[in-house]
């Protein structure tokens, strides 16, 4: 998984950091915010994830907003939610406003990483197919260019 910036965000630091030391022994580095905040304020400052993996029950801003900022502000980010008090409501709320996957704690770090993997594929899937039709836009008005060019 080297080469895929994931972002941890979770208030229970010992929690956080040993899922951070986990991946990283499957060659998965990690950053780690423990809030909601710390969340949004690296990533405002330019360190924005491929991939965030994100509690929903957090002091201050809760991870169903950080899920609601991020996805309006960056929707090419992938976002799976790992919540250890999560409801059917909540996990209905958090697809809607575009989580890649959700999961109750505990899970299987091999799952998460599977996941993690998943949701990378269709992150660089998904910009390669923008690409494809930014290429095309760019065909076309060459063509009509020409094409008048002609007349």
């Amino acid at each position: 998984m080297k080469g895929i910036k994931v972002l941890l965000v979770d208030d229970e630091e010992n929690f956080v950091r040993t899922l951070a030391e986990r991946m990283s022994m499957r060659d998965a580095g990690a950053t780690v915010a423990l809030n909601g905040e710390e969340a949004l304020q690296m990533v405002s400052a330019g360190e924005v994830p491929d991939v965030m993996v994100l509690d929903l029950r957090m002091p201050g801003i809760d991870g169903m907003e950080v899920l609601r900022r991020v996805k309006k502000a960056y929707p090419q980010v992938q976002v799976i939610v790992l919540t250890g008090h999560g409801t059917e409501k909540d996990e209905e709320e958090a697809r809607r406003l575009g989580a890649f996957e959700y999961h109750k704690k505990p899970v299987d770090i091999d799952i998460l990483v599977r996941d993690i993997r998943r949701a990378f594929r269709e992150k660089v899937e998904d910009a390669m197919v923008a690409a494809t039709f930014a290429q095309a836009g760019d065909f076309d008005n060459a063509r009509k260019i020409l094409d008048e060019d002609k007349k």
